[in-house]
């Protein structure tokens, strides 16, 4: 089995991932999966294509700038390719311009765009491999790091995702005391 919604490919300057479906809560996962294997080897430029994305939520959002952060720390940088006007928009509203490169123009893939779109297309191996499904507990702490990160930028996202936050801590809460009565 494979997510389709993500596609990759690793080039020499970049990783370069291809969502094609909405960036949710679904797919960041997948997302933060592979971009961190590719961090692991210690490469730390990462692009997400974003060209037929139709939209993002704030958990796919959230996760973007936790990779952001953690390939500034190392020198890298996260770039976003071709997002549509609502994607971008989405995305400045929260501040992830700070961390993101949104279409750089004078990133090494703008002039090679189309073909690396090509061999991703041609690649068999790019779809992202299906993971083990989330349990509802990997999922709530996923969803959980991705607004926090989101409510440590500013302000504005803190008021904005503090409620979710919270109630996100006293579902793991809850779902810790049940583990705990079982036992």
């Amino acid at each position: 089995m494979t997510d389709t919604s993500l596609t990759f490919h690793e080039f020499d300057d970049c990783l370069w991932i291809r969502c094609t479906s909405r960036g949710s809560f679904i797919n960041s996962p997948a997302l933060k999966s592979l971009a961190d294997k590719y961090l692991d080897k210690g490469k730390y430029t990462i692009v997400v294509d974003m060209e037929v994305c139709p939209g993002v939520d704030s958990t796919f959002m959230g996760t973007l700038a936790g990779l952001a952060r953690r390939c500034m720390r190392v020198g890298g940088c996260l770039q976003i390719a071709s997002p549509t006007q609502r994607t971008r928009a989405a995305m400045e509203s929260l501040g992830l311009d700070m961390l993101l490169d949104i279409d750089p123009p004078d990133a090494s893939w703008q002039f090679s765009l189309e073909q690396r779109r090509q061999i991703l297309h041609q690649d068999e191996d790019a779809a992202v491999p299906e993971e083990q499904a989330l349990s509802e507990l990997a999922r709530t702490r996923h969803v959980l790091e991705a607004h926090n990160t989101l409510r440590s930028m500013n302000k504005k996202n803190d008021e904005t995702f503090g409620y979710v936050c919270e109630t996100l801590e006293e579902d793991l809460l809850r779902h810790s005391a049940q583990d705990d009565e079982e036992e």
